[in-house]
């Protein structure tokens, strides 16, 4: 009886195992092909995979490509070196459980995964693309990364997209970086490389050739390379460096899922660029956010050894202080790769220190030593001791600091920042330390005494400026107490003016515009303002107003005072409600007025002529 259960119950699990998994549009089974002409599209419909050519050119390849993007922008070649000349290419799993591409009667293997999968039965083997744009081979009942048995993202081409890392495995020794296309229309293998420099204190940088360096991000300080400000993080994406026992390797990633960006190797027939770009869905275009090499001190070594580059001084490279040209010569002939050599060299003795310097890109950290557990003090006493060391600096400025590094070989690749960078100890010879110490104290009087000039300069001028407007206002009161009539001042005459409202104005003539106003005690007055652009000066404006007050007549309009402050100059009289004699002798109807009044007019007007 217990047998006939066992044997019912190994059925039942058979049947279970036998039973098919359900296999989605964006995956890939054992029996499925993907030929010239077909696509497969990842689950959220980000990336699409399948046969292309180039712009310019008729060979096909098997790549991966954004699906939302009009422009198509491939992120990733299979074939890169073995293109295929007609349509007859096809990707499928191999019989040995590989990712391959081959023509469609499968009689020649163009590329191959070479993953190593021989303890799974190919039909359980599915291939998937990810929204990520990473093609995966994977069992089908197994969805943990980590149990891939393949994946692109181990084997970048030109394009670094978020989540893909770059750098060393210890367990394997892979070695993940990026390389150029020839060209835009040649997807084969270039001639730059960008990568994870493997010491103990990484950094990333371009290579040619595999070996040369080209360009140098400086080392990773815990929150950026030292060199290489854009790669800093922000809102949109972040960037990180990983440094474990098992792996090392750098990574970013997208915080605002909104944002497409990638990261491209580009190659021209010169020169090679690292550049990020973003795509812009108003124009239907990519963006370009950063380029690397930046300029001229981004190139690796430029100026040498023991030298700094600095972009905006001309020549761009000076030697460290305490040290001179190697080769003077080149050197003037802007030929600065020989570097530079110390004045005075080191023997180890009593005396000798280190010179700081502040925001510059760390030197190449080739044959470098870290020790993470040091703080910076110790780090230069350590550094003191040891006779080979030239240099030292903190492994890690996030926080408060922390960490050593010390240089033992030549410094290379040093460059000033503007607004970034770290501090570098440099160790010196103790007779430089002494004049270092009294250029420092010399410049230290120069600039106290331009200090105290300046301030004397101050202290004088300010003196002046105050006797100035001193006499100038005494000047003005003596001014004003040579009139033989009251002085109003600007305040009160605008009060009764209304700040010379429109509604106030009685009209204007060639001297300027007359106002009516109200003084405080209910007094009407007539202000004549006199124009700014007037060229009469203070004295024939004070001459014309005492001659006015002394002209007094009964048929005269009476100048009450005036007003003289800044620019203003006014002349107040009393207000006449009936206005003047002219508003009567020039009316259109003079020969409908009263007889009498027209002779009390004329009366006045002899009399006035008469006076």
């Amino acid at each position: 009886m217990g047998r006939l259960y066992f044997v019912m119950f190994y059925a039942y699990i058979l049947t279970l195992l036998s039973q098919e998994i359900p296999i989605a549009a964006y995956m890939l089974t054992s029996s499925q092909s993907i030929i010239d002409g077909k696509t497969l599209v990842s689950k959220g419909a980000s990336f699409e995979l399948g046969f292309f050519s180039p712009p310019s050119s008729k060979h096909r390849y098997f790549g991966i490509w954004y699906k939302p993007v009009s422009v198509q922008t491939v992120v990733w070649v299979a074939n890169r070196d073995s293109p295929i000349t007609d349509t007859s290419g096809a990707l499928k799993i191999g019989s040995t459980g590989n990712i391959v591409v081959v023509n469609q009667n499968d009689s020649v293997v163009i590329w191959s995964s070479k993953s190593t999968s021989s303890n799974i039965a190919v039909e359980n083997l599915i291939i998937e693309l990810l929204d990520s744009g990473n093609l995966v081979l994977r069992d089908v009942r197994i969805e943990d990364p980590e149990k891939y048995l393949w994946q692109s993202f181990d084997y970048p081409g030109d394009t670094l997209l978020p989540g893909m890392k770059l750098g060393w495995k210890s367990k394997t020794g892979m070695n993940n970086y990026m390389q150029s296309w020839r060209n835009s229309d040649d997807p084969s293998l270039g001639d730059y490389t960008f990568g994870i420099e493997l010491t103990e204190y990484p950094e990333s940088v371009i290579l040619t050739n595999k070996s040369i360096k080209y360009y140098r991000s400086g080392p990773w300080n815990g929150l950026q390379f030292s060199g290489a400000p854009d790669m800093s993080r922000n809102r949109v994406f972040h960037y990180e460096l990983v440094h474990n026992p098992d792996e090392v390797y750098y990574i970013y990633k997208v915080t605002d899922p909104s944002v497409t960006l990638r990261v491209v190797l580009t190659q021209t027939s010169t020169e090679g660029h690292l550049q990020r770009f973003t795509w812009v869905n108003q124009t239907q275009s990519w963006l370009l956010l950063v380029s690397i090499p930046r300029d001229r001190c981004d190139d690796y070594a430029l100026c040498g050894a023991y030298s700094t580059c600095e972009v905006m001084t001309e020549p761009v490279c000076q030697c460290l202080k305490g040290f001179k040209p190697k080769s003077p010569q080149d050197w003037n002939e802007t030929d600065w790769s020989q570097g530079c050599k110390r004045e005075t060299f080191l023997n180890c003795s009593q005396g000798e220190g280190f010179l700081k310097y502040t925001g510059v890109k760390l030197p190449d950290t080739t044959g470098t030593r870290v020790n993470r557990s040091m703080d910076l003090e110790e780090c230069g006493v350590n550094c003191l001791k040891n006779c080979s060391c030239v240099a030292y600096s903190s492994s890690d400025i996030s926080g408060s600091g922390s960490g050593c590094v010390m240089w033992f070989t030549d410094l290379i690749d040093i460059r000033q920042m503007d607004g970034a960078g770290e501090d570098l100890y440099i160790r010196m010879a103790a007779s430089e330390l002494v004049s270092e110490s009294k250029s420092k104290g010399k410049e230290l009087v120069v600039i106290i005494v331009i200090i105290i000039a300046i301030v004397a300069a101050m202290v004088v001028l300010a003196l002046g400026s105050w006797f100035f407007l001193k006499k100038r206002r005494a000047k003005g009161v003596h001014e004003k107490e040579d009139f033989e009539l009251p002085v109003f001042d600007l305040v009160t005459i605008k009060s009764a003016t209304s700040n010379f409202a429109e509604e106030n104005l009685l009209g204007e003539g060639g001297f300027g515009p007359v106002y009516k106003g109200k003084l405080e005690g209910d007094q009407e007055i007539a202000v004549k303002r006199l124009s700014k652009s007037s060229i009469q000066g203070f004295s024939e404006f004070k001459n014309e107003v005492i001659l006015i007050s002394k002209l007094q007549h009964k048929n005269l309009v009476k100048l009450i005072g005036c007003c003289i402050q800044g620019e203003e100059k006014m002349l107040v009289y009393e207000y006449m409600p009936n206005k003047s004699l002219d508003a009567f002798i020039f009316v259109s109807n003079f020969l409908f007025m009263q007889m009498k009044q027209t002779a009390d007019c004329l009366t006045g007007k002899s009399d006035l002529t008469l006076f």
